[in-house]
C-alpha cells in the first residue's frame, strides 16, 4: 500500500476505496491526446484493469500534445506502445490493448465488459456509439474533446443524460487538431479532468460527475459548467453500424467526395449536394450512408429523412 499513501490517507479513499480500484473495470476509447494523462493517472492510482482500444499508429506531429510516447514509437500502434509504458509505470494494473477501431460491432461487448468507459476518441461516430451502447448497457461514460484552446468533459449515461441529450444538434462542419490545431496543456488539462471524474464514479463521490458538464476556455483564462440531469433525450436517433453489418438489401452511398471510388462494390458514390434528388428504390430495406467520421452521413440523413420512411443506419471509415 506504500504506492498508494498518498491517496488513500484520503477520507474519500481509504483502504475500501483502494480495494475498489483495484478491482475496477476501465475501457479507454482512443490512445491519443486525451489518453495520456487519462491513462497515467488511473494506472497510477491503481485501477485494476484497463481495455485500450486504438487503431491508429504514432506519427511525429502527435508528440507535442502526447508526451507519454518517444520518437523511437513513431509508426507504431499507439495501444501497443500505451501499454508498454504503463507496465513501466504500475505493474500492478493491467492494460489490454486493442490495435483496431470501436465499431458498433465490437462496442457491446467492450462496453459489457467494464464498469465505466472513457470516451478518448476524435470522431463524433466513436461517441456517439459510446454513448448508444451506454445507455443500452446502464453503464457511466466520461466524454471529453479539445480543440484549439478550449475544450469539454462530461460524465453521461449511467443514471445521466446520454451525449445526444447534451449535443443534440451537430456541426455542419468539424475542425480536427490538423486543421485547426491543439496546445497540448489544453488537452493535458482536460484528460486530467476526465480521469478525475472517472475516480470519482468508481469511489461513489458526491456530488456526482455524472449529469455535469466542464468547459475551460484557456483564451480567456475562463472555466465554467452546468449540470444536465433533466435534459431530453432526442425523439428520434439515427444509429451507426459496422461495414461487418451491412446486408445485400441496403442501399449504400459513399459521401466522401475525396475518396476516389467507394469504399464497398454494392456502395453508390454520392455527393451530400446529389442526396435530394438521388432515386430511392421502394424495395430497399435500409439507406446506410458512409463518410470517413460520420458528420455528413449525420447530415445526409436528416436530408433524406424527409422523404424516406424506412430504417437509415450511419457508417463511418477512419481508417479508409
Amino acid at each position: 500500500m506504500s504506492r498508494y499513501v498518498r491517496q488513500t490517507i484520503l477520507p474519500e479513499v481509504g483502504a475500501e476505496g483502494q480495494a475498489q480500484l483495484a478491482a475496477a473495470r476501465v475501457l479507454v476509447v482512443g490512445a491519443g491526446a486525451l489518453a495520456v494523462p487519462v491513462l497515467q493517472y488511473l494506472v497510477g492510482a491503481g485501477v485494476g484493469q484497463i481495455t485500450l482500444i486504438d487503431g491508429d499508429v504514432m506519427a511525429e506531429s502527435n508528440l507535442h500534445r502526447q508526451p507519454l510516447y518517444r520518437m523511437s514509437d513513431i509508426g507504431r500502434f499507439k495501444v501497443i506502445a500505451a501499454a508498454e509504458a504503463m507496465a513501466a509505470l504500475n505493474p500492478e494494473v493491467i492494460v489490454t490493448p486493442r490495435a483496431e477501431w470501436l465499431t458498433p460491432a465490437n462496442a457491446p461487448a467492450l462496453v459489457a465488459d467494464c464498469d465505466i468507459a472513457l470516451d478518448c476518441a476524435d470522431t463524433f461516430a466513436a461517441s456517439l456509439t459510446l454513448s448508444d451502447v451506454a445507455l443500452a448497457a446502464g453503464k457511466p461514460l466520461i466524454s471529453a474533446s479539445a480543440l484549439g484552446l478550449s475544450g469539454y468533459v462530461g460524465g453521461f449515461c449511467g443514471a445521466a443524460p446520454t451525449l445526444r441529450a447534451v449535443f443534440p444538434d451537430l456541426p455542419q462542419t468539424a475542425a480536427t487538431c490538423a486543421t485547426a490545431g491543439v496546445l497540448g496543456p489544453v488537452v493535458g488539462l482536460i484528460g486530467a479532468a476526465q480521469a478525475q471524474m472517472a475516480l470519482s464514479v468508481l469511489l461513489g463521490l458526491s456530488p456526482s460527475p455524472l449529469g455535469q458538464l466542464m468547459i475551460w476556455d484557456a483564451a480567456n483564462w475562463r472555466m465554467s459548467g452546468f449540470r444536465f440531469d433533466a435534459a431530453p433525450e432526442p425523439e428520434t436517433l439515427t444509429s451507426f453500424i459496422a461495414e461487418c453489418q451491412i446486408t445485400p438489401r441496403d442501399l449504400v452511398i459513399d459521401l466522401r467526395t475525396e475518396a476516389p471510388a467507394p469504399f464497398l462494390a454494392q456502395a453508390r458514390h454520392v455527393p451530400p449536394e446529389a442526396l435530394p434528388d438521388l432515386p430511392l428504390p421502394p424495395d430497399t430495406s435500409r439507406i446506410v450512408l458512409a463518410c470517413r467520421t460520420g458528420l455528413r452521413a449525420h447530415h445526409a440523413a436528416n436530408t433524406l429523412r424527409a422523404r424516406w420512411p424506412g430504417e437509415i443506419a450511419l457508417l463511418a471509415l477512419p481508417g479508409a
